[in-house]
């Protein structure tokens, strides 16, 4: 019986080869390629700091298994943006409004803002509230959060 099976997909804009195991998730799968942005907290898809994002939706990367990625676009925290000093208006507004503490669950929350702001690029705050809601802090810095979404907003309009 096969343990393990290769696969080939897009990381970050770059092709790539791995071999995922029957078992292992996507979250497994990307460290194993020395990315440490999404993590496994919950294990149950109810924390969203495993949130990464294939073939355009954001996916729980504790449920996803890593063969079900082959053939797809990924795209993690870790992917270059444009902008000052490399950084996208998302996690510009993250930095300046302080919208995390540890930061262990910004990734995250950067991945959902930009799909939000992609969908909706002028969220009222219900909205945003709503739209993360899939997204825990722990530390509480949601009042945070929701000022770095309408920051980043108004950021992408110019």
């Amino acid at each position: 019986m096969t343990t393990h099976r290769t696969i080939a997909f897009t990381l970050n804009g770059n092709p790539v080869t791995a071999h995922a195991g029957n078992h292992q998730n996507l979250v497994e799968l990307l460290q194993g390629q020395g990315l440490f942005g999404a993590r496994e907290s919950c294990a149950q898809g109810l924390c969203g700091c495993c949130t990464v994002v294939v073939d355009g939706q954001a996916v729980s990367g504790c449920l996803t298994m890593a063969t079900l990625v082959d053939g797809a676009d990924v795209r993690t925290i870790e992917e270059p943006q444009a902008g000052e000093g490399g950084l996208d208006a998302v996690q510009q507004a993250f930095i300046e409004t302080g919208a995390f503490q540890c930061g262990f669950c910004t990734p995250g929350f950067i991945l959902m803002t930009r799909q939000l702001l992609d969908a909706h690029p002028d969220p009222a705050d219900d909205e945003i509230r709503h739209y993360l809601s899939g997204n825990l802090c722990r530390c509480a810095a949601y009042p945070e959060i929701v000022k770095a979404v309408r920051l980043a907003a108004k950021k992408r309009k110019g």
